[in-house]
């Protein structure tokens, strides 16, 4: 009787790419963008775009690197968690609704109001209160 298994290529996608991937989708909906936004400005399909947020493809360093113009973000904002172990498994993205909001939140022009909202939120959720 003879067992298979299921080889790891060399060039795989593995959990740190889907940690990367997890970070470039919140980044991408907390700036309203959507896949074929994004797809359109690296001249890749949404699909691709698809791929890399779950991790099934790996990013290169150069694609990373035009996604983290385009995003607004330094380049290790897509590594975030991973030295310290806390990865997307032990502290997951919020939510689409939560990335929405965070997003019109910040959209909100007066300082005051804003820090109210949040102040609001933070006393619905028992958290402290903003500065």
């Amino acid at each position: 009787m003879t067992t298979t298994t299921k080889r790891k290529t060399k060039n795989a996608a593995g959990p740190k790419d889907a940690n990367v991937g997890d970070r470039l989708r919140a980044r991408r909906i907390l700036l309203g963008m959507s896949q074929k936004d994004l797809g359109s400005k690296v001249n890749l399909t949404f699909q691709q775009i698809q791929k890399y947020e779950r991790g099934a493809n790996r990013i290169g360093a150069g694609q990373l690197h035009d996604f983290a113009q385009i995003l607004q973000v330094d380049i290790g904002y897509f590594f975030e968690g991973l030295d310290t172990g806390r990865a997307i498994d032990a502290a997951p993205l919020p939510e689409r609704a939560t990335l929405a909001l965070a997003r019109d939140i910040e959209d909100i022009a007066d300082p005051e109001v804003r820090t109210a909202l949040t102040n609001l939120v933070r006393k619905a959720t028992s958290l402290p209160a903003a500065a």
